[in-house]
């Protein structure tokens, strides 16, 4: 009976460990994209960062697509600690029809853990009218691809 009482403890205790790196793991890459997504939003408010010019009103898509999201994502940082690769930004302009005025650009940002596998995805939607900044964030659930 204590015998297996004990396979049974260090099961979970396994288990748990498991758990606990995971989600470290999903921290690390969760961290890298949101200093990444700041970046790059201070990049593009300062002008820094160029996109390319939106070519269709509504939202921008083009981060959904692994080559598109390939060809305009730049690294912020060389590297992000317990990363196994630098986090990713990419800016794509975004024309809103009921603000002309505007400037609008919808930044995605990829961020990963220690392996490839394990990335973390999130977004900001930034506006800018008449010297006013709004900041929109979002995370994606779902990987794109």
């Amino acid at each position: 009976m204590m015998l297996a009482t004990s396979a049974a403890w260090l099961e979970t205790s396994a288990a748990a460990a498991r758990g606990a790196a995971n989600l470290q793991d999903q921290l690390v890459a969760f961290h890298a994209a949101d200093s990444a997504l700041t970046l790059c939003a201070q990049r593009v408010a300062a002008g820094e960062a160029s996109s390319r010019e939106a070519a269709t009103d509504g939202e921008p898509a083009a981060w959904k697509v692994p080559a598109a999201f390939s060809a305009v994502a730049f690294a912020p940082v060389a590297m992000w600690p317990g990363s196994s690769d630098p986090p990713q930004c990419a800016v794509e302009a975004w024309r809103l029809a009921t603000r002309p005025a505007a400037s609008a650009w919808l930044l995605t940002a990829r961020g990963y853990g220690s392996t490839r596998d394990t990335q973390a995805w999130l977004q900001l939607q930034l506006v800018i009218e008449s010297g006013i900044v709004e900041r929109h964030w979002r995370r994606i659930a779902a990987r794109p691809f």
